[in-house]
């Protein structure tokens, strides 16, 4: 039987950011688990070492990798994620950063989620009880516009058309400009229905908001909408940026039935022309 729910507060300080090439190693949001590994078995930390190792040296070659370090009780699982629309190269950075700041961030916890706007990693000692993928873990909405109902509607549609082949999608739609991004080993059927439910989530917890980043335990999707139409280049490491948004501080309460501060990967900040308003949102996981 493995460890019982916990508790993350994730205070998260987000603030517009211009998009450029070093955007993806911006630093988002953590997720860490109140319990630690124990003192007395010096396996615990020399796995999770090990666990980082393997991770970093990994991302030179692959967007997406998972692994185990360690055997029986003091194994523990891992993974990273990198945005779809990244070089190896700079998925070799992200995951270098992200790992480092780990140890920082979240010390001997026993699970931890670390997000950059271009990677994340996550990591549980083994039996740590995972949430659902669908469960929404955490949003950012920006400013409010009206009539922006249908529009946005097909834009959402079309990132559950477009991720199923690579699981990683960027596009826009009548000046809405959309990404979105399932977990690596999700199945097509798993990733489409995720991402669908993300989509729902936007319009019930966003609204007619002019921009949104929702994260689910296993995929995430962003939308913004440009008055002047989307950008022709589909990526977020070039998408213009003009205007200045307000600082926001937020304040996250997750009850965890396993590693809370699973956003998907990734990350996007899609916070540009827009100015975010204050929002909370509380999630309570399995049992």
């Amino acid at each position: 039987m493995g460890p019982s729910p916990i508790i993350f507060s994730l205070i998260l300080s987000l603030s517009p950011i211009l998009a450029s090439s070093s955007d993806y190693t911006t630093y988002i949001f953590k997720g860490c688990a109140d319990q630690n590994f124990p003192d007395s078995n010096p396996l615990y930390n020399q796995n999770l070492k090990t666990l980082a190792a393997a991770l970093t040296s990994r991302s030179s070659a692959a967007n997406y990798y998972k692994t185990t370090s360690g055997d029986g009780t003091s194994a523990i699982n891992g993974l990273y994620q990198c945005r779809g629309d990244l070089s190896f190269s700079d998925c070799s950075a992200c995951v270098a950063k992200a790992t480092s700041m780990a140890g920082k961030l979240c010390g001997s916890a026993v699970a931890a989620r670390v997000q950059l706007s271009g990677c994340y990693i996550r990591y549980e000692i083994a039996g740590f009880r995972q949430s659902s993928v669908t469960e929404l873990v955490y949003k950012v909405c920006g400013s409010t516009q009206p009539g922006l109902g249908d529009r946005l509607d097909s834009a959402l549609g079309g990132i559950a058309k477009g991720v199923a082949p690579s699981r990683f999608y960027a596009g826009g739609y009548e000046s809405v400009y959309v990404m979105g991004q399932c977990e690596g080993d999700l199945t097509t059927n798993d990733c489409v229905n995720c991402v669908k439910m993300a989509a729902q989530s936007s319009k019930s917890e966003c609204g007619s908001a002019v921009s949104a980043q929702i994260y689910m335990f296993e995929c995430y999707i962003s939308y913004t909408y440009y008055p002047k139409g989307a950008p022709t280049n589909h990526h977020s490491s070039s998408i213009p940026s003009s205007g200045r948004g307000k600082n926001t501080q937020e304040t996250v309460a997750i009850v965890m039935g396993g590693l809370a501060g699973m956003g998907l990967i990734t990350a996007c900040l899609l916070f540009m022309k827009s100015a975010f308003k204050k929002k909370a949102y509380t999630s309570s996981y399995g049992g």
